[in-house]
């Protein structure tokens, strides 16, 4: 004979209920089928690129493939996050690129030592440069007219970018408040925090007026314009994964006789300045002629 505790009983009769049920389990007709590893990977996957999606949402784009996986197995297999979801910085600056928008100056001086300014406005989005103007004597009115010049009335951006420049007056500041643009300054001496006009000035400085001698604003006039067809047509970018900001084709290698490009390639010299550019040529023109080499003839 045992003498037990009342709790004892109780842990008995338990412990034989959940055997029993064991039992019945093994006994009888099979649970829910579980869920392959590829449909956990995707569930996974779907929760990490869409952190706003819920288990009801995850659930109604796998019904539409034809994936069979009950909603509570969808939210058992979701990424758990400890805090609310959030973008990433590169998504929310690529949601608002295409609205953004950078002007400023730079200077280049003549043969005479006359300091002439170019105007840029560059749309962040492709990198291309709208619009672009030359002066000697720059002002608030002349900036505002360039600026209402870059960007007619359909295709007026939300953001604009600019240093603290005093050329960017009163009159220059009410007419962007009547267009609807938002003025973004950037803080005294703090270049970086205009990142894409800095880089554009950089490049241009650098293979434009480094390589000629201004006469004068005409001069200037042409040989920027020059370049700015290169710049849009030509000139390969990192950021653009190494396309240009007009996309430029690309031209595959074949070893087809009759393909109408041969496997080498020659150089066409830029105008006013502006680099070679890099293309294949033509098979037909391959007949009576020589290497082709870089520079003018």
């Amino acid at each position: 004979m045992m003498i037990v505790k009342p709790d004892t009983v109780i842990a008995w009769h338990r412990k034989g209920f959940r055997l029993s049920w064991i039992w019945k389990v093994r006994r009888g007709q099979p649970g829910r089928p579980a869920v392959p590893n590829d449909v956990r990977e995707l569930i996974r996957r779907m929760s990490r690129e869409n952190p706003l999606w819920g288990a009801p949402r995850i659930h109604g784009e796998l019904l539409k493939p034809g994936i069979d996986a009950g909603e509570t197995s969808v939210g058992k297999y979701m990424v758990r996050r400890r805090k609310p979801p959030s973008q990433t910085w590169r998504t929310f600056l690529e949601n608002h690129v295409k609205t953004m928008v950078s002007i400023d100056f730079f200077t280049v001086p003549t043969i005479r030592f006359q300091i002439l300014y170019v105007f840029l406005g560059l749309a962040h989005h492709r990198r291309r440069i709208v619009h672009f103007n030359v002066t000697a004597h720059p002002t608030a009115e002349w900036s505002a007219q360039q600026l209402r010049e870059a960007f007619p009335f359909e295709q007026i951006p939300r953001y604009l970018l600019r240093d603290r420049d005093g050329i960017f007056g009163g009159e220059f500041r009410k007419d962007v408040k009547a267009m609807g643009i938002k003025e973004v300054l950037s803080a005294p001496r703090s270049p970086w925090q205009r990142a894409y006009a800095e880089r554009v000035i950089g490049t241009s400085r650098r293979e434009c007026p480094d390589h000629v001698i201004v006469f004068n604003k005409a001069s200037l006039y042409r040989h920027v314009k020059s370049f700015l067809a290169y710049y849009h047509e030509s000139r390969t970018h990192l950021s653009l994964a190494k396309d240009t900001p007009e996309r430029r084709p690309c031209t595959r290698r074949t070893s087809d006789p009759s393909s109408p490009y041969r496997k080498s390639a020659v150089f066409t010299t830029g105008t006013s300045g502006a680099p070679p550019e890099f293309r294949r040529a033509p098979s037909e023109s391959l007949s009576g002629t020589s290497t082709p080499r870089l520079g003018p003839a």
